[in-house]
């Protein structure tokens, strides 16, 4: 089902549950913080954990060539720490008392 559908019968607009059809197709055509989130964890567990989340978002940009200063919208808050967790790890930025994981 495309857009143009859409505009010309308003009734497949809505359904039952809360997401609208648009906004499903718009979900499946373009990346969303949650979609993102679940490609680095893959990534990290194909590698048994011997890639770092730092090195998997590298990764995943180069292999879709997207430049890496465009996923920072992307970057959930739950993934964020464990970017914090990799980068205190590798002497990257400070170590700070406050710094969580979220397993």
């Amino acid at each position: 089902m495309n857009l143009l559908a859409f505009t010309q019968n308003p009734s497949l607009l809505m359904q039952d549950n809360s997401k609208s059809n648009l906004e499903q197709v718009l979900e499946e055509k373009f990346m969303t913080s949650s979609k993102f989130s679940m490609e680095i964890e893959s990534i990290v567990k194909q590698n048994n954990g011997e890639i770092n989340y730092i090195d998997a978002v590298v990764l995943y940009c180069s292999e879709n060539n997207i430049e890496i200063e465009t996923v920072g919208k992307l970057i959930s808050k739950a993934l964020k720490e464990k970017i914090r967790y990799d980068a205190q790890k590798l002497n990257y930025i400070k170590r700070s008392s406050n710094a969580k994981l979220f397993v």
